[in-house]
């Protein structure tokens, strides 16, 4: 475990600026389904409506998500034109090429994730 190569800092900047792209349109396009579900009762049942608004949530769940996901990748991208691209946030050592090429928004290695997620 080393530091990046530049081919493998080229390789995983591409994979992250098209993710990032992906995200944008996924949130554009999402931007309408979480919206409030509003529907006549009289013309529409009860049943309808509740599956409307079951629908709307988890549309509003994955936009949360993809927001989160997408500042992730941002941030990792930022990372990458400072310079401080795999390195992990809170040890400094390099994050692993595999680990990057598997998330590449990871901001910690492997060892430190762990370890934040044990407590």
């Amino acid at each position: 475990m080393g530091e990046l190569t530049s081919r493998q800092k080229n390789e995983l900047t591409k994979q992250l600026k098209s993710k990032a792209a992906e995200l944008e349109l996924h949130l554009e396009g999402s931007r309408q389904s979480t919206k409030p579900v509003t529907l006549d009762q009289q013309a529409v049942g009860r049943v309808s409506r509740m599956d409307a608004i079951q629908q709307q949530q988890m549309a509003v769940a994955s936009r949360e998500q993809s927001t989160l996901l997408h500042k992730l990748v941002t941030t990792a991208l930022l990372r990458v034109k400072s310079g401080e691209y795999g390195y992990c946030l809170l040890c400094g050592e390099p994050i692993a090429f595999a680990r990057l090429e598997a998330q590449p928004h990871t901001p910690n290695c492997l060892d430190c994730q762990s370890a934040m997620e044990q407590k």
